[in-house]
């Protein structure tokens, strides 16, 4: 059940690759034991308006959510957000080195007793799985 969402402005697309970046940080979402690929969900949000800060238009922001089933500790929690924080950082370097932009990642626990969901992913990764 693990959802990464990548809320952005608008003003940062001419700068980066939204697509690229969503893709990013599914590759490292899979590669932490703590979340079930068959799970993960990676998509981002384009925010049109904002204000940040100063209120400058050069101004620009990223805030990742993870919002991820109860159960796992506070340190596969903290691995996880070192490395998919890390991935952002990494992915950004380049433009943040040239203009204003803040960051900001936050794990969510979902109440399983408030949560329904319904999907056949699993059985289709199987069933791919099983054809390799």
């Amino acid at each position: 059940m693990p959802h990464l969402i990548i809320e952005y402005s608008a003003n940062l697309e001419a700068d980066l690759d939204i697509r690229k970046l969503v893709r990013a940080m599914h590759e490292t979402a899979v590669t932490i034991d703590a979340l079930p690929t068959a799970g993960i969900r990676t998509r981002a949000v384009r925010r049109d308006n904002v204000m940040i800060a100063d209120g400058h238009p050069d101004n620009g922001f990223i805030n990742m959510t993870l919002r991820i089933a109860q159960g796992r500790t506070i340190e596969e929690q903290k691995a996880a957000g070192e490395k998919l924080f890390g991935s952002l950082k990494g992915f950004i370097s380049e433009v943040y080195a040239r203009r204003p932009i803040a960051l900001s990642f936050e794990i969510q626990e979902i109440d399983t007793e408030k949560r329904w969901k319904h999907g056949n992913i699993r059985d289709y990764l199987a069933k791919r799985a099983d054809r390799n």
